[in-house]
């Protein structure tokens, strides 16, 4: 997911001068606006950085997890492992240990 280009930064909002006009807008209205927005602004910029982080993590744990995954053997699964008993427990035991079962 790409982002589009972020085109300020909260200093930049703050250094921002506008045109005054007879019937504008109160000025220290505007500003404490702007305050907020920069505010709010700057806190998205470290979120996002902070996520970003935490994605390339992410990536790194999966990327390893993969690889240890991979070179482990596979497990058997119990109904081998009992099966194989069992038939070493006949082989050692004899006829007379499988009979003795059922």
């Amino acid at each position: 997911m790409s982002l589009n280009r972020v085109q300020l930064n909260g200093k930049e909002i703050l250094e921002k001068d506008f045109k005054t006009a007879m019937r504008g807008y109160n000025q220290e209205e505007v500003d404490e606006f702007l305050d907020v927005v920069i505010q709010d602004y700057d806190n998205f910029q470290k979120e996002i950085a902070r996520l970003n982080q935490e994605i390339e993590r992410l990536k790194k744990s999966s990327t390893e997890q993969t690889r240890t995954r991979s070179s482990q053997p596979p497990t058997q699964v119990n109904y081998d492992i009992l099966k194989r008993l069992s038939n070493l427990e006949k082989a050692v035991f004899g006829k007379k240990f499988a009979d003795s079962e059922g």
